[in-house]
């Protein structure tokens, strides 16, 4: 199971103003246990990118990195986790 210890959020803007909804950057930091493959020594954050648009929420990208080094790294997420990643951004998106 995916345990967020961390995170912070910050509107990504659009420059030429072409894009529907507003986007959202989110880097959660994981809390891996040592016995799941995706463990890291450094630790393991996530970056997502989030579409809001009116009603709508989705998920654009999401990449698992190394902490620290920013390494990105070769996993995915596995639906429940992605599922839980969905709920936290939802629930903890800035206020208007």
């Amino acid at each position: 199971m995916l345990t967020i210890t961390d995170y912070s959020v910050e509107q990504l803007k659009d420059p030429f103003g072409i894009l529907t909804g507003k986007r959202y950057e989110f880097l959660l930091d994981l809390d891996i246990p040592e016995e799941d493959e995706l463990h890291s020594e450094n630790g393991v954050c996530a970056r997502v990118i989030v579409k809001v648009d009116e009603e709508q929420f989705s998920i654009i990208s999401n990449d698992l990195l190394e902490r620290g080094t920013n390494q990105l790294l070769d996993f995915d997420m596995e639906a429940d986790e992605e599922e839980a990643v969905i709920l936290f951004c939802k629930e903890h998106l800035p206020a208007e």
